[in-house]
């Protein structure tokens, strides 16, 4: 079956730009699962042919939709359905956790991770003296191998061995430890991307962002972790249940 086919012809009576019919026929296509997360999108030159356009006009309706976040580029792979992650924010849960959770493969590519001294923001957070040790990681997580969210973590000496016990998951090192958190303070806040950030997710400079600064605590009330993570407004949609109690 064609791509054509399966999301659609242009319209003649339809006077809008064949680049904003094009994007529309996509968008609608995702939108009533006919084509769904990670289905691939054929190649500009298949699509200029199939519909009788130039190679210019499917372009622009492919960058389009990647700056909406329902495409998404894989360098050396094509253009594919990129579908939104959901985080609930009732479940305490690491970013591998979740990703496992809906279907998606997760990794991580290391910036930095290192031993040190609190500094006076984390010792407030984390409620540690002056002269705590604490370790520091680092990392951009992806989500089938798309960009999904910078994670800046910084951990309390005494929950893990080794700043080299972790590995792919934070939350599975905690749990080997026998200090995996049970409770969490989190603060939600729009941010737009700096340079550096948004050069990281591929995303432009200025684009929104959501800022996710968690504390976790043990059972006992000793702080655990301090994070901050930056998430790609275009990549993520937050959601928590609410009760009337």
């Amino acid at each position: 079956m064609s791509f054509m086919s399966k999301v659609g012809r242009f319209r003649a009576e339809n006077p809008s730009p064949l680049y904003l019919q094009l994007q529309q026929l996509i968008r609608d296509a995702i939108a009533t699962d006919v084509i769904t997360r990670g289905d691939a999108i054929p190649a500009e030159r298949d699509l200029a042919v199939e519909y009788g356009v130039s190679r210019i006009t499917v372009r622009k309706a492919i960058e389009g939709l990647v700056e909406e976040g329902l495409l998404t580029r894989r360098r050396g792979a094509g253009t594919f359905v990129a579908g939104r992650v959901e985080k609930n924010f009732s479940k305490l849960s690491s970013f591998s956790e979740d990703m496992v959770a809906r279907g998606r493969v997760p990794s991580s590519a290391w910036i930095s991770r290192a031993a040190g001294i609190v500094s006076p923001e984390e010792s407030m957070a984390l409620a540690l003296s002056p002269s705590a040790p604490v370790y520091r990681f680092q990392r951009l997580r992806f989500a089938d191998e798309v960009p999904m969210a910078l994670e800046l973590s910084t951990i309390a000496g005494f929950c893990l061995p080794s700043v080299d016990a972790v590995d792919a998951s934070l939350y599975t090192a905690l749990t080997e430890a026998g200090h995996r958190p049970v409770r969490a303070l989190q603060r939600l806040r729009a941010v737009p991307f700096g340079g550096d950030h948004a050069r990281m997710l591929g995303v432009d400079p200025g684009s929104p962002g959501l800022l996710i600064e968690r504390r976790a605590f043990l059972r006992d009330g000793r702080a655990v972790e301090f994070t901050r993570s930056y998430y790609r407004g275009d990549s993520y949609d937050f959601v928590a249940e609410l009760a009337d109690t």
